[in-house]
């Protein structure tokens, strides 16, 4: 897969993980396209290392999401945790 396919389907996937996640979120394309490639790429291994499903299968969309859901929670407690500027 090329590197343009590959941060199209982080987009795609990071959208899509954004808008399941309520709440406010001012990130921008960069780093909505970045969490969503980690995410897809931490959901798919977890998938094919369990055995859930073979490489290339659709399921690994459905993982790629719940992937990318996982790394935008672990991102939103890291980024909430900064003080206040006064």
């Amino acid at each position: 897969m090329g590197v343009l396919a590959t941060i199209f389907i982080g987009l795609v996937i990071g959208v899509v993980a954004r808008f399941l996640m309520p709440g406010r979120d001012p990130m921008g394309f960069i780093l909505t396209a970045v969490l969503g490639i980690i995410g897809a790429w931490l959901g798919s291994w977890i998938g094919v290392q369990t055995g859930m499903y073979a490489s290339g299968e659709p399921a690994g969309f459905i993982m790629s999401v719940i992937g990318a859901v996982l790394v935008l929670f672990v991102y939103r407690l890291v980024a909430g945790r900064k003080p206040a500027l006064r």
